[in-house]
């Protein structure tokens, strides 16, 4: 037993817990993806649990706009690696943890050589390319995986990948091909309620302690939908779909050749019939094109000294008169809803573009703070 007793004492108390499940604990391996809203409080439970050896992925900074939902980080940590923020913090939590920090955005080969090191991996992703990747590995090595999602105020807790009753459910099970890159907002631009991903991501780390001790009933095969509005969650049962089978992986080496993220980039309308225009190009002319902001109105970071005109993607056919003849550049957070933008002006001849990588994109070329 190599744990402080007085540490977990009121979990030793538990009926039905005990040293042998604290034990169990201690000895796990846990990887987590992400450390955003989802995978903080996650880390945080785990940690304070006292799962011995856990892993945490994220290649992003911490921002302003992270921190109404992401509270393991303060203001005096904006501009800082998340991961190392976290690990940092963490050891101060509990340093009889041993952490490994991953500064980087995971991958089909991170997944190969890693996935087997640990006994569950946890989805605190918020992309739907990461999300098919993580999913299609721990299918390929046999790894569980706890699945979290948020979006506005309803969020999601599932356990795939784990046998019951003779079924095994994974995430292709639920949804067999990633959306398209119009079909689902991410929470950048649909937005999220700040408590949501705490709520979520503590009941991920329920579903990984009830899977390493086995205590309990873990969500296996059922997803569990939750809504913060109204304080009501169901779940539903879930079957094995003859889809998933037929678009998973049958191997490694044909795991690495897939393009996760193609697979979720690709528009509604063909390529061919959106113009899109590059930054840089952009830029260079941008005195010959009227610059459309196509966001909510309170969206943040604010372009006003780019001087956009600002529509909402939700009134651009209504405003259509309003635009001039005069070539337009649609600009939104990461380059969806613009496209979706120039999709309502193909009957028009009127030249329409939108910028590639949105905001994000001003943003990493440091055009706009």
């Amino acid at each position: 037993m190599n744990f402080n007793t007085e540490r977990y004492q009121r979990q030793l108390i538990l009926e039905g817990f005990g040293l042998e499940a604290q034990a169990k604990l201690s000895e796990a391996k846990v990887l987590i993806i992400g450390a955003g809203g989802l995978g903080c409080p996650i880390l945080q439970y785990l940690v304070a649990a006292g799962v011995g050896n856990i892993g945490i992925c994220d290649d992003d900074t911490i921002s302003l706009s992270n921190l109404n939902r992401q509270v393991l980080y303060g203001q005096e940590d904006i501009g800082k690696y998340k991961v190392e923020v976290a690990v940092a913090k963490m050891i101060a939590l509990n340093n009889q943890i041993h952490i490994k920090a991953f500064k980087e955005r995971w991958n089909q080969s991170l997944s190969i050589e890693y996935f087997p090191q640990y006994d569950i991996i946890v989805d605190a992703t918020d992309n739907f390319a990461t999300r098919y990747l993580i999913n299609d590995a721990c299918v390929l090595l046999n790894k569980p995986l706890v699945f979290g999602a948020v979006s506005k105020y309803e969020g999601q807790i599932a356990v795939f990948n784990v046998a019951k009753d003779g079924v095994t459910i994974n995430y292709r099970d639920l949804f067999p091909d990633p959306p398209k890159n119009h079909e689902v907002q991410s929470c950048s631009e649909a937005g999220v309620l700040g408590v949501l991903p705490g709520i979520i991501g503590v009941m991920q780390a329920a579903e990984v302690i009830k899977l390493i001790t086995g205590i309990g009933k873990p969500l296996i095969n059922q997803i569990l939908i939750y809504n913060a509005l109204n304080q009501s969650m169901y779940n539903i049962q879930l079957s094995p779909n003859q889809q998933a089978v037929n678009n998973l992986p049958k191997t490694l080496e044909a795991y690495l050749q897939i393009n996760y993220p193609h697979l979720c980039e690709a528009a509604v309308l063909a390529d061919s019939e959106i113009s899109e225009i590059d930054v840089e190009t952009w830029i260079l002319n941008k005195a010959d094109y009227l610059l459309v902001d196509v966001r909510e109105i309170n969206e943040l970071p604010s372009i006003a000294d780019l001087n956009p005109l600002i529509y909402p993607l939700s009134t651009i056919k209504e405003n259509m008169e309003k635009l001039t003849n005069k070539p337009i550049v649609f600009i939104c957070q990461s380059g969806t809803r613009s496209k979706k933008a120039v999709a309502m002006f193909l009957q028009s001849t009127q030249p329409v573009y939108s910028l590639i990588g949105g905001v994000n994109e001003l943003i990493k070329k440091k055009i706009i703070q």
